[in-house]
């Protein structure tokens, strides 16, 4: 993305920040698929499993380069894309090729299924915001990333999604906000600190 983009830029990057674990790697440059977590994460208790977030967002906020952030990153994704349930990997699967067939009605009406079975699974509100904004359904994308957002105050992705949609109707206001606590979590992700920087300078002025 570059510094300033237009709309249709916009397009596959936010399908990039809300898709990431769909292409998520692991430190060794290894596809990961996105519904089978790592062995170890598959292992975690809530409580580990916490632990292990917190430590992970520590470690992202002082990474010292793009390299070390994007392994973080990884093993973040790994985590949230851990669904704990067969039936619900099973489902998240047919979500992805009914969302690379263009069918998002079918995707919507499975990934329904998802979070009625486990409303406490993050990453199902994540792809079903990701399914609405591909249906340009903007109202229904935000209220899900809501829901995201109310069960992981720290999931940049979806905050990166946010701002871009934000930013794609006109509120550079919001858009701002939203980028910079998507920034504040992860200080490397693309672009975004170039994006905070142009925003700035529209909706709040150049300093003097």
């Amino acid at each position: 993305m570059k510094l300033r983009f237009t709309v249709s830029a916009l397009v596959p990057v936010l399908a990039v920040a809300l898709l990431a674990p769909a292409f998520a790697q692991d430190a060794q440059g290894n596809a990961q698929d996105w519904v089978t977590p790592r062995s170890e994460n598959s292992r975690l208790g809530h409580g580990a499993q916490r632990y292990s977030l917190d430590t992970l967002f520590g470690a992202l906020k002082v990474a010292p380069d793009q390299a070390s952030a994007k392994a973080i990153e990884d093993r973040i994704w790994a985590i949230w894309v851990a669904s704990g349930s067969d039936t619900c990997n099973l489902l998240m699967s047919r979500v992805k090729a009914a969302t690379d067939d263009k069918d998002y009605d079918l995707a919507i009406k499975l990934l329904d299924a998802i979070v009625a079975l486990k409303p406490g699974y993050v990453e199902a509100w994540n792809q079903r915001a990701t399914v609405y904004y591909l249906r340009r359904d903007y109202a229904h994308s935000i209220a899900d990333i809501g829901e995201v957002l109310a069960r992981e105050p720290r999931h940049f992705g979806a905050l990166s999604g946010l701002g871009m949609m934000l930013q794609e109707i006109g509120d550079d206001k919001d858009a701002l906000e939203a980028y910079r606590k998507a920034l504040a979590i992860d200080p490397h992700l693309d672009n975004i600190a170039d994006t905070v920087k142009t925003l700035a300078e529209k909706v709040e002025g150049r300093a003097i």
